[in-house]
């Protein structure tokens, strides 16, 4: 089945997201070092038939890419180099750390698990696949 991989790179973790097989709806799937993050989507990647990586670009309000950008600029050409064969789409991450602690309040999530950052990083991962996936829903 064809699923589609979100990330939300950060220099120190990085959030992952996996579309369901009609690439309908995403959901968080974990967090991860981001030293590991290849070893990690290669070890999915065998499990998993992924036909496309959507990863969270962070954008100044301005449009223009963030100081962060060139970190994920970075983490682009390892993905490049590893997984060619994978298309890679750049989302705009603007706000989904603000979407993904209103989503765990709205689902009633512990303040104490709130505050883990892992949390907020997979389940930004998710607001950034789930916002491709609602883009490109008629496109399919």
């Amino acid at each position: 089945m064809d699923r589609m991989i979100g990330i939300d790179y950060g220099r120190a973790r990085v959030g992952v997201a996996m579309s369901d097989p009609l690439g309908i709806f995403a959901s968080p799937l974990e967090t991860v070092v981001s030293a590991k993050i290849i070893d990690y989507l290669q070890k999915l990647t065998t499990s998993e038939t992924v036909v496309r990586f959507v990863v969270g670009y962070p954008m100044n309000l301005n449009g223009k890419p963030a100081e962060a950008a060139a970190d994920v600029d970075l983490f682009l050409k390892q993905l490049a180099k590893h997984f060619p064969g994978i298309p890679v789409e750049l989302e705009d991450e603007r706000f989904t750390s603000v979407l993904a602690h209103r989503a765990m309040i709205d689902g009633g999530m512990k303040k104490s698990d709130r505050r883990k950052k892992e949390s907020v990083d997979r389940i930004s991962a998710a607001i950034i696949l789930q916002s491709y996936l609602d883009r490109n829903k008629d496109s399919k």
